[in-house]
């Protein structure tokens, strides 16, 4: 058993906040794989069970405000003898850009309530996928930006970035984060796997010349004709004087 926690604020009124994208992941996974029951209360969050390949895994969104996430996310580890390495947390990341993510395994809560309340309930060896949101510019604003809806124009990174969550979610089951990581990377940003490396396009850009198939050089060579010489004037009779040969006019 593995356990998928995205973390963010229960109710309609929160639903799009940029506070609650690791609900919107869950969601997107659960929509994804029809191996999912539905969602039901347990353990102080809504979870849904299913299938991600070869592994069972229990979806989780904690209805106990970010702040106390630990304490679903505990009851649930508890019940099912689960390690803290079998547990992923999906959450915003103020300190990377917008459609940026990172997997880390392990490490402090960064500031981050929910990520703090976990590691008091089940230490912090627990991995992590981090999904960049942005930072205000000041401290003052972070909480009206991180309680603010995601505004329209970003459904055009948001909505890819948890597409490619959901399609790739059975690495993220088997533990596989750095394959995971490299196929967000290639999805999201294709460019990268379009550039070639410098030798092989300066190969491309000046090709070697062509000759005849089944031909040597060698051959080729001996077969181009001799230039044309002058038969009069003073370049013939000084090239007369050099190579010798029978008088021009």
């Amino acid at each position: 058993m593995k356990l998928i926690v995205g973390l963010g604020n229960p109710g309609g009124k929160y639903e799009r906040n940029r506070h609650n994208i690791g609900f919107m992941a869950a969601d997107a996974i659960h929509r994804r794989h029809a191996g999912f029951g539905p969602w039901r209360a347990r353990f102080h969050a809504e979870v849904a069970e299913g299938q991600l390949g070869a592994e069972k895994i229990l979806l989780m969104k904690p209805a106990t405000y970010m702040n106390e996430s630990g304490r679903a996310v505990g009851e649930a580890v508890r019940f099912f003898k689960l390690a803290p390495e079998d547990v992923l947390v999906i959450y915003d990341e103020l300190d990377l850009p917008p459609a940026k993510f990172r997997m880390k395994a392990g490490g402090g809560h960064g500031g981050h309530n929910g990520l703090r309340s976990i590691s008091a309930h089940i230490g912090d060896a627990y991995r992590r996928l981090r999904l960049g949101i942005g930072h205000p510019g000041d401290k003052k604003l972070v909480s009206n930006y991180v309680l603010g809806d995601f505004a329209k124009v970003d459904a055009e990174w948001l909505d890819p970035l948890l597409e490619a969550i959901a399609d790739n979610a059975g690495l993220l089951a088997e533990g596989k984060d750095s394959q995971f990581a490299n196929k967000l990377t290639l999805l999201l940003e294709p460019e990268k796997a379009k550039r070639k490396p410098a030798g092989e396009a300066a190969s491309a850009a000046a090709p070697s010349p062509t000759r005849p198939k089944g031909q040597s050089h060698i051959r080729q060579a001996r077969q181009t004709k001799p230039a044309a010489l002058p038969a009069s004037g003073p370049m013939a009779a000084m090239l007369k004087k050099l190579l010798g040969g029978p008088e021009r006019d």
